[in-house]
């Protein structure tokens, strides 16, 4: 649009590859375009307002306050007030929540990283490293998790324990490690992480 009158409209679409047809349909919407534009921008004076007496508020409640009232013509949607908020940098407070999984018992001593995060081994059957896995149940089968519990050897990075039960005990990891024992022998003189 802008070099219109300096070039043929033709070869300024082909070189920025788009038809003819798409130019013209957005030179016919610019008005359209500038009273939506004009339109936001009273949406965002009225947004700031409500947001301004109240700054924890997010756009379902800002629409909610838009709408009170408000006859028919005159509505908003929850998307429109979402879409000009986000551009106007505005948000309301959004609680972080924090999944806890793993609660340890107050008594407990706090246990040493013997590994000191290194998490190698100079021959097999030295260090081991564990972990528990939530596998989620589908409703159809009774909703829920599973736990599976993994032994996993540090020098060959190989697999050599597991354990799988609905809860997430000590059971668990110690029927992991007798899995591990089983298979590599013995664990005697082995750091597990």
């Amino acid at each position: 649009a802008d070099h219109a009158a300096t070039y043929s409209v033709k070869r300024l679409c082909e070189l920025v590859e788009i038809e003819r047809s798409s130019y013209y349909a957005w030179k016919a919407s610019a008005p359209a375009r500038a009273q939506r534009a004009a339109a936001d921008a009273t949406l965002q004076t009225r947004i700031r307002t409500i947001h301004a007496a109240d700054n924890t508020v997010g756009a379902p409640r800002v629409t909610a306050e838009l709408n009170d009232g408000a006859p028919a013509g005159e509505r908003v949607n929850h998307k429109r007030v979402a879409r000009v908020m986000r551009a106007a940098g505005i948000a309301g407070y959004v609680k972080k929540r924090r999944a806890r999984t793993t609660i340890p018992e107050p008594a407990d001593r706090v246990v040493p990283d013997l590994l000191g995060r290194d998490f190698t081994a100079k021959a097999p059957n030295q260090r081991y490293v564990g972990d528990i896995t939530y596998l989620p149940i589908s409703a159809a089968a009774g909703g829920g998790n599973l736990y599976l519990a993994t032994v996993i050897d540090c020098y060959s990075r190989r697999l050599v324990g597991w354990a799988v039960a609905d809860h997430m005990r000590t059971d668990l990891v110690t029927d992991a490690l007798n899995a591990a024992a089983a298979t590599r022998g013995s664990l005697a003189g082995a750091v597990f992480h």
